[in-house]
């Protein structure tokens, strides 16, 4: 068969041949929730993906917009009852999209903006100053329709944040506390780094007094996870080998990871540099150290950190690539449970994405700000203190979404609720 777009997909046939139609991926995908067409679930996609191999359709517009509404979420592999693996299929068709289709010259430069910023900590920091100098001011309306539409989505999810926190750097190593159990190294991220590093504060206190000594390796980069997810496996190649040198280098037992939406990618290393002499045997041996902070903490057994009290009503976000790309969705729930006074209460739709879904928020606005307001409301009907989920991107989309819908809960960090626990400090 002659190359053409889709030629790439041919390697991926049988998994496409796994899928049976039976329709079980429709009330699961947000996009065809938010839609109600065949053509934006992922059997839908499934089908174009086949008839794009074989030839009976061509990468359109209209054929890459179907593509484009994928949050990626994977509520899809979690419902298929055929087990089928959705994740490489959309994201060699979105490689094959970025090769093979010319977006609009404005999409171009936006998506050039977002690759050349999000991924590097510093240039965030650079473009986040004006924003604590304008404050809140940003998110009024008159201000943001003096903006080109596409930047606005930016200003209205980015946090308040204060100037002495966008210097702020994690210290590289963490002492245990008391006799060591393990050595951990910690990705710290890129927007968890700039916007959160609260976060990463409270999750190398947390896993010290565990009894884990915390390398955070100050020159440490971008995992790639943004790119894979957006169709650039060769910008995440780059990044994954500069990381798993870094982590190489720091000779840890365990590479923790706070940020959900990097967990699952770097899970995936082994996968992603399979056909790289020189790197796969060494992405996979990294891969197998990864784990989410939450799996990290329930590995090593019996809490040794007391908890003290927090007497509130929790509500816990299950973030996509956590529960439906990685499986965890037991072990926050445990470490939860092991808070005393706290209530964590259902929520209705728990399955569905919030709308974050990496730079989804950022180039599906429409869709991503209404499977935020749905999300929001969802979580308001069970009248929490507390919102708390396990991924920088979720904790922006619910907050924008409160914000907007004037709700006074806090979202946090599941670490962050651990943090306060273990210290005795108020919310």
């Amino acid at each position: 068969m002659a190359d053409h777009a889709f030629s790439s997909l041919a390697s991926l046939e049988p998994l496409m041949d796994k899928c049976v139609h039976c329709g079980f991926c429709l009330p699961a995908c947000p996009s065809y929730l938010l839609l109600g067409r065949e053509t934006d679930s992922p059997r839908g996609r499934i089908y174009a993906m086949r008839a794009g191999l074989e030839q009976r359709v061509d990468m359109t517009e209209n054929i890459v917009h179907h593509f484009d509404t994928c949050l990626g979420c994977m509520a899809c592999e979690t419902a298929c009852p055929s087990g089928v693996k959705y994740a490489p299929l959309i994201e060699q068709t979105r490689a094959a999209v970025e090769q093979h289709h010319t977006r609009p010259l404005g999409e171009r430069l936006f998506r050039r903006v977002l690759f050349s910023t999000l991924p590097y900590p510093k240039r965030m920091r650079l473009l986040a100053w004006p924003l604590q100098v304008i404050g809140p001011v940003r998110r009024s309306r008159w201000f943001l329709r003096l903006l080109p539409a596409r930047l606005r989505p930016l200003l209205s999810l980015a946090p308040d944040v204060k100037a002495g926190e966008l210097g702020h750097e994690l210290a590289e190593h963490t002492p245990a506390a008391g006799d060591r159990r393990m050595k951990v190294g910690l990705v710290t991220g890129c927007v968890q780094r700039t916007f959160f590093g609260g976060v990463n504060q409270a999750t190398a206190r947390v896993l010290a007094a565990e009894g884990c000594d915390v390398e955070a390796p100050r020159r440490q980069g971008c995992c790639g996870a943004l790119a894979l997810h957006a169709g650039e496996p060769d910008t995440a190649k780059a990044f994954a080998r500069r990381l798993i040198a870094t982590f190489e280098r720091a000779n840890v037992d365990a590479v923790a990871i706070n940020a959900a939406g990097c967990g699952s990618a770097m899970k995936e290393y082994g996968h992603l540099l399979r056909d790289d002499p020189a790197w796969a045997s060494r992405a996979d041996a990294f891969s197998r150290k990864v784990r989410d902070v939450s799996e990290l903490l329930v590995q090593l057994g019996p809490a040794r950190a007391a908890r003290h009290p927090i007497a509130a009503r929790v509500a816990y976000h299950d973030a996509c690539h956590l529960a439906h790309a990685q499986g965890v969705r037991a072990q926050p729930r445990a470490l939860l449970a092991d808070i005393p006074g706290l209530t964590v209460v259902p929520v209705p739709e728990a399955e569905v994405c919030c709308g974050s879904a990496g730079i989804f928020n950022l180039t599906q606005p429409a869709m991503a700000t209404e499977l935020g307001q749905r999300k929001a409301a969802q979580l308001s009907s069970v009248t929490p203190d507390v919102v708390v989920t396990s991924n920088p991107g979720c904790i922006l989309q619910i907050q924008s979404a409160a914000r907007e819908q004037q709700h006074t809960f806090k979202v946090l960090h599941l670490v962050e609720l651990l943090d306060a626990s273990i210290s005795g400090r108020a919310l």
